[in-house]
């Protein structure tokens, strides 16, 4: 299965950056890939005063243009995020799209970005989002993924769940920042990755050092072993990765971490 990483810069104009993502799609079929990933909140600068402004109902104009691209380009898709509304309510929100443009599965952020980091990062996203409250797996041809957002991926739970569901990748639309990005971006994918014996993919925006909120880019995959197997650096750019679902049950076997769990003694349920 090859994956396409879509690192791309975001614009103020939602138009171009639809165009982008459009642009960057079809990069990823000239190489065949089977599934392509857009970072977080691709068609909106990440601030929280422009949730509002660009968020759009499921099904128009951002929703409409993924899903004739990844119809058009015959692979799954997964939409990075954008601010989605429904009626007084906005969320951070992932669409993913099967080969024939259909929605397959929708992922609304479950834990909101606000941290005030003293001589960094200051940031309050429950100023004008909601939280989600669905955990998200879907099911494909290479068997099941889970969907979270960004600041999601710090909660083990959340992953526990998911592979708890069957899922063997987990995919990340993030937006670390340059005070969490370094310290936290790498050693959060490759620890889910180790936990639970999956693989992990984040999937960021370029860096741009005039922007009001900078990413830190650096997206990347994970292997079930925790080791770095394709990552980009700051620029815009498309990254390719071969993976090879085989390799999960190997590691499972060498060392069944899962297999071994103390259900005994400690019990994770979806509901309590």
């Amino acid at each position: 299965m090859k994956v396409a990483l879509l690192q791309m810069s975001i614009s103020k104009e939602k138009q171009k950056n639809i165009d982008t993502a459009i642009s960057f799609l079809r990069q990823a079929k000239e190489k065949n890939a089977d599934i392509a990933i857009l970072p977080e909140m691709f068609c909106c600068p990440y601030a929280a005063k422009n949730f509002p402004i660009y968020a759009e109902q499921e099904g128009e104009m951002v929703w409409q243009a993924l899903s004739k691209t990844a119809k058009e380009c015959n692979m799954y898709l997964v939409g990075g995020s954008m601010p989605e509304k429904e009626k007084q309510a906005i969320y951070n929100t992932c669409y993913v799209f099967n080969r024939e443009g259909k929605q397959i599965a929708k992922h609304r952020k479950m834990h909101l970005f606000d941290i005030e980091i003293e001589g960094g990062q200051c940031f309050k996203e429950s100023d004008t989002l909601k939280a989600g409250n669905e955990i998200t797996v879907f099911d494909t041809e290479f068997g099941k993924m889970g969907i979270c957002i960004c600041y999601d991926i710090r909660f083990p739970e959340l992953a526990r769940l998911m592979v708890l569901d069957g899922a063997e990748i987990m995919i990340v639309p993030a937006a670390f920042n340059m005070t969490t990005g370094p310290a936290h971006w790498e050693i959060s994918f490759r620890t889910r990755a180790l936990d639970n014996q999956i693989y992990t993919i984040g999937v960021a925006p370029a860096r741009n050092e005039n922007a009001e909120y900078v990413s830190y880019g650096n997206s990347l995959v994970v292997s079930p072993w925790g080791k770095v197997l394709t990552r980009l650096e700051e620029k815009e750019a498309v990254a390719f990765c071969e993976i090879d679902l085989d390799k999960i049950n190997k590691v499972r076997q060498e060392l069944p971490l899962l297999k071994h769990r103390r259900k005994d003694i400690y019990i994770i349920k979806k509901n309590g």
